[in-house]
Formats: structure tokens, sequence, C-alpha cells
């Protein structure tokens, strides 16, 4: 069928336009579908990977309840070491250091312990981190490290844990037989608990043995 003159101008003008931005606009599309497919493809490789880290990191969990002595320790680390080297990215492999640190812990494997708990405060987020660094803390007050138990607990850590952080720094000082600043540890643990919480109650305990005096709202509190 003969084209009329109007459509022979458009198909013209169209064979103009494509030939002059025909190779851009194909370059473009293929950019643009290859970003989506990547895009797909990434979400589809992570999802894998979570999935992955969650069945092992179950594993160790289990193995971790166990509490089969050293065998079960052991076996603990190698799966935390795998978690940690193929699925760093994920808050499984910080779960799974936090785990095999207290194994260690539990095992007397110092050594260890503090190599997860380090692991962790230099590759978690900031909630991990800040918990890795109280109990990396508490190992070292155990090695009595006071200077770099009170170093740790200077560090950045969240403002949820600062009545945790007190507490500890009060449990230091006395190591140290630091009881006035202690004490003063103590008072601030005590005024940024919650009223509720369990631990109170211990800390007053605490602060009472080294001869301070439970301010009046924390006893009404508890």
């Amino acid at each position: 069928m003969a084209y009329d003159l109007e459509e022979q101008e458009q198909i013209a003008n169209f064979k103009a336009f494509w030939a002059r931005f025909g190779n851009l606009i194909s370059w473009v599309l293929i950019i643009a579908l290859g970003s989506y497919a990547g895009y797909n493809f990434w979400n589809s490789h992570k999802r894998t990977k979570a999935t992955e880290a969650a069945a092992l990191y179950d594993q160790l969990a289990e193995s971790a309840q166990a509490n089969g002595g050293a065998d079960s320790s052991a076996k603990v680390q190698r799966m935390a070491a795998d978690l940690e080297s193929k699925f760093e990215g994920t808050a499984y492999a910080q779960m799974a250091a936090l785990v095999a640190a207290k194994t260690a812990f539990d095992a007397n494997d110092l050594k260890t312990a503090k190599a997860q708990l380090q692991w962790v405060v230099d590759h978690g987020n900031d909630e991990y981190k800040s918990i890795a660094r109280l109990r990396l803390s508490g190992v070292l007050l155990d090695e009595k490290a006071y200077d770099q138990a009170l170093a740790l607990l200077n560090g950045d850590i969240l403002p949820q844990f600062a009545a945790e952080v007190q507490d500890r720094k009060g449990d230091v000082l006395v190591a140290q037989n630091k009881l006035a600043e202690a004490r003063t540890a103590y008072e601030a643990a005590l005024a940024k608990m919650e009223k509720r919480n369990p631990g109170r109650q211990i800390v007053q305990i605490k602060l009472e043995a080294i001869g301070g005096t439970v301010p009046a709202e924390a006893k009404a509190a508890a």
C-alpha cells in the first residue's frame, strides 16, 4: 500500500531521528536492562547467602548449647570462623562471634574469647560492637588488664548501654581500689537504669559493699 505524503514525511523523520540517536538509545536500554538484571541477581544472591548463614548459625548455636567440652568448643570456633570469613556482612557472623566468645570463655580459653570479641568490635554494627566492648572489658577485668578495660568502656558505645558501662567501670575501679570513683560509677549506673531493671539490686549491693549510700530515689525505684 502506498503511503501518503504525510506518512512518508513521518517515516523520513523517524529514520533521521534513529540515524542520529539510535545507537545512544540502544546503549541506554542495554545499560538499564543490565542494571535491572544485576540488581535482581544481587538481591537473589544476598537472600541465598543469608539463608546459608542462618543455617550455619543454627548449627553453631546447637553445638554451643550441647556443652560437650573442648571438642564442642573447637567445633563452635570452626563454624564461627566460617561464618566470619564467608558471611562477614551478615548479622549471623556477628552473633556467631559472640556465641563463640562465650563458649571459649566458659572453656577458660580467654585468648580465643578476646579474639572473637575483638572481631565483633572491628567488623560489627554499632549495637554488636557495643555488646562486644562490654563483654571484652569483662574479660580484661578478669585478666587484671584494668587500663585496657577502661579504655574500651570509654570508647564508642551506644547510649542505651550507658548503665551497663557505668556498672562495669565501677567493677574495674573497685579492682583498682579506687573506691571513691567506683562509688560515683555505681551511682551513675543506678541513675541510668530503668526502674524495672533487675540489675538495680546487684548494683545497690555493690555500692553499699564499698561504703556507698544508695540514693533515696534509687531505693524508691527498687
